[in-house]
């Protein structure tokens, strides 16, 4: 055993990179100590030091924004507590954008921001001119101007970072590269590298573009995949600002830094170079791929026009170096599913030095407490599923991802690469119909139906895209007649075991000890009170269950699942997702459609609402069960996959005599925004509790047992007092220039924030732009308080008047679902 290589440590940290110190930097601050960063060559070696050092705050979602301020605020005061330079300059930033799309989506963004404290101000083309003399203002229609973003130099932060973990006790070694991760159990135990083995409580995974191969003889995926990035630096200009604010020109693809004199100009093109497919150098440090100019010559033209005084500089370095980029562009951040204790902070997609203190701070809370302190849903990794981690996938979508980050994020914006992964049996079917594909998690599924002699292609805007009335003639159809949802994307789990029983109702906040052919909609909580999963669970007999969740949370809720389960339980978990398509008949008609192909009493009285049996439709049987997530009448039918396109095709033809239409899910997620259901990851999610979220109706307070979080329930429902209420949000314009509300829109009331908005989504079959958001007020948020109120939102720098109020819009009484 080496000298210099310890026995054992409390955490192990893989990969010297910012994160990687960040970590061990706020691990020490949090008391614990015995921490080990083993770097395999030098702090810095892989992509921090190579990085742009931008530091920026404004990101897309709230969480992630507060994580980069986060990482300002501390940037701030790092060096002088650490004793070493970090090269930051809070000099601002400015947004600058070529068009009024752009314009809209900056200050979306920039309310987003001020709903929370964040310090950000709009400007015009005038005033860009007045802070920006030396940028060519042809075609600039406006931006965004935040004063205290700023830039860095990435080794000293680094290095900073590490001396910080090594004053609190904190062991960081270079040239130890780590060979495994030493599993027991499917629990991290420790690493073994070329100087020994280290045993530890817990491992983290901060191995940059490494990551990948690292986790996968472990059964751990981390997709992310390394593509070239591109900048140039010129030689020191004369009349450079030394003051200039960090300048993003996105519909140029680029962005422009001073350091010390000199312009730095880097660039996010469409079409991105994949790096590293055959696998990365043994050697591999400090190393600068070939310069090609072909590729970065089009970012070339844009920028010398628009910043002239590129034309006359002299170039003093053509950079290229590789970065990690993920599938859908958030990094990867958390505890793996798959291994216990294992950690990861990797694929930052080239936000990672402005992440880095947030990462920090989040990820040691969660290594010391077991869970995470805020929501992190949108980086947790276990959105991501295995199949993301194949190569072929990975190279294809990163052609696409590195773009996407300065590409226009319009709403509902769909990826062009590597599609077609996931299909239900449907989807030629619908294909063939009309349908426009979407996709989510790999699955293709149909968004919204063209009409005849019509393209399904999308024209993006913040307004009413091309399908919007595509959309309403479904809605029509689904208030009136009857409509077909494909929704085989939706997770299904089969439990099953003579504990099974016992242990679903532990775990879940409702009663799931009913009869066998009922089904319960349920939430898990997590200690805290928080909503860990939002779904359905049906008892298929004594010992057997059926749980269905959304396609999205599959791994998470799976997870969940599987980890609350005991070792010396009698219960099975079965994924059953593949094999289990899914169709949805909902709307007035749906019963009569239904009952003239099952022979079967589909009335209140033979099947109410929470219903779930074996019925026949055609030559096969399938499980209908009475449920709808589009508040209307009808049933999930769930169909083994070898009948899917048989019963697919009786439902389709019965179906013309009731004036069946087909459904997608832009209907679905403007059905369920009239309806107020909730919708896990926007709405609602581990920090807000079931009685915050409006879904008490859901908790079975007093059932044998209990369930986990059910103390923190039962304090606040007797305080009678809830100062966070979700509530359902209506524009008070809805003629056709009302704005959409999207997410994350501030919500006032006589004049002051007071929230903001979850998701958003147009009602067809109210006619009303309509959202459900969080409000708080001390002393509680009763029907009272929002009645007395005059509310408004805040949409793109704009106010509107709403209507704000606790029940739904739409069949606040469910006449018509119980119908």
């Amino acid at each position: 055993m080496s000298s210099r290589i310890p026995e054992r440590a409390d955490v192990v940290i893989i990969g010297g990179g910012i994160v990687g110190c960040s970590i061990a930097y706020h691990l020490t601050r949090i008391g614990i100590t015995n921490v080990v960063l083993l770097e395999r060559k030098t702090l810095t070696c892989g992509t921090t030091w190579h990085a742009a050092g931008l530091v920026g705050q404004l990101r897309a979602t709230r969480n992630l924004t507060e994580l980069a301020k986060y990482t300002t605020e501390l940037f701030r005061g790092l060096e002088a507590e650490t004793g070493m330079a970090t090269g930051f300059k809070q000099n601002g930033s400015i947004a600058v954008a070529l068009n009024e799309g752009r314009l809209e989506e900056f200050l979306r963004g920039a309310s987003m921001g001020r709903s929370f404290g964040l310090e950000v101000e709009a400007l015009s083309a005038g005033d860009i001119k007045e802070r920006l003399p030396h940028l060519n203002g042809d075609g600039v229609v406006g931006g965004v101007f935040l004063p205290n973003d700023g830039q860095i130099n990435p080794i000293d932060a680094t290095q900073a970072f590490a001396a910080g973990a090594r004053q609190k006790g904190a062991k960081v070694l270079e040239g130890v590269k780590v060979e495994r991760v030493l599993t027991e159990n499917r629990r991290a135990v420790g690493v073994v590298t070329a100087e020994g083995e280290i045993r530890s409580d817990k491992v983290v995974i901060t191995a940059g573009m490494w990551s990948r191969e690292l986790a996968r003889p472990l059964g751990v995926h981390l997709p992310l995949h390394a593509a070239e990035h591109f900048y140039i630096v010129t030689e020191a200009i004369a009349e450079l600002p030394r003051n200039m604010p960090v300048t993003r020109v996105p519909d140029e693809y680029a962005y422009y830094k001073e350091d010390a004199g000199k312009l730095l100009l880097g660039a996010f093109e469409p079409n991105a170079k994949p790096w590293g497919m055959e696998g990365i150098a043994e050697d591999h440090a400090f190393e600068t791929l070939p310069m090609d100019m072909d590729h970065f010559e089009p970012v070339l033209e844009f920028a010398v026009s628009r910043m002239p005084m590129l034309e006359t500089a002299g170039i003093s370095l053509f950079f290229n170096g590789p970065e990690s980029f993920t599938p859908d562009d958030r990094y990867l951040l958390g505890e793996t599913p798959n291994v216990k204790d294992l950690f990861v902070a990797t694929g930052f997609n080239s936000i990672g030095i402005q992440s880095s203190g947030g990462v920090g701070k989040v990820l040691s809370q969660w290594i010391k407490d077991g869970h995470p302190p805020i929501d992190l849903a949108d980086v947790d990794i276990r959105r991501m599923h295995p199949f993301q981690s194949n190569r072929s996938y990975l190279r294809d979508r990163t052609t696409e991802t590195l773009g996407l980050l300065y590409a226009m994020h319009w709403p509902f914006r769909q990826v062009e690469s590597a599609r077609g992964v996931r299909r239900s049996p449907f989807h030629d079917r619908l294909v063939a119909a009309g349908a426009c594909m979407g996709e989510m998690s790999g699955w293709e599924r149909p968004n919204w139906f063209a009409a005849p002699g019509t393209r399904p292609d999308y024209e993006y805007s913040y307004g009413r895209q091309n399908w919007f009335d595509n959309t309403g003639a479904e809605a029509r159809a689904l208030r009136d007649k009857v409509a077909l949802f494909d929704q085989s994307s939706f997770a299904k789990f089969l439990v099953q075991g003579r504990d099974a029983c016992r242990i679903l109702d532990r775990i879940s906040a409702n009663k799931i000890d009913v009869a066998p052919g009922r089904l319960v909609y349920t939430q898990w909580l997590n200690e805290r009170g928080g909503i860990e999963a939002d779904l359905t669970i049906t008892r298929l007999a004594e010992s057997e269950f059926m749980v269905v969740t959304g396609g999205a949370n599959q791994i998470r809720d799976l997870t969940w699942l599987k980890r609350h389960i005991p070792d010396d339980a009698h219960c099975m978990v079965t994924d059953i997702t593949a094999g289990l398509p899914m169709l949805g008949v909902m709307g007035p008609q749906a019963r009569a459609l239904l009952q003239s192909l099952t022979g079967e009493d589909l009335s209140n009285a033979a099947f109410p609402f929470g219903t779930s049996k074996e019925i026949e439709i055609g030559y096969a049987r399938v499980r209908a069960s009475r449920i709808t997530y589009v508040g209307e009448l009808g049933w999930e039918l769930y169909i083994p996959g070898e009948f899917a396109a048989h019963v697919f095709e009786t439902i389709t033809a019965a179906g013309e005599d009731f004036g069946l239409a087909h459904g997608g899910y832009h209907l679905m997620n403007s059905a369920r925004m009239e309806k107020g259901y909730r919708h896990w990851g926007h709405d609602i999610g581990d920090e807000d509790t079931p009685i915050e979220a409006g879904l008490g109706f859901a908790v079975a307070y007093d059932k044998p047992g209990g369930f986990i979080g059910d103390m923190v329930l039962k304090r606040q429902r007797e305080a009678n007092r809830q100062p966070k209420r979700m509530v359902a949000v209506a524009l008070q314009d809805d003629g056709p220039a009302a704005p959409m509300m999207y997410h994350e829109e501030p919500i006032l009331r006589d004049g002051r924030i007071i929230g903001s908005t979850t998701s958003g989504m147009w009602g067809h079959r109210l006619g009303k732009s309509l959202a459900l958001g969080y409000v708080r007020h001390e002393d509680g948020v009763t029907a009272e308080f929002l009645k007395e109120g005059s509310f408004e939102v805040e949409i793109a720098w704009k106010r509107y008047p709403a209507v704000v109020q606790l029940q739904p819009f739409y069949d606040p009484k469910s006449e018509r679902v119980k119908a």
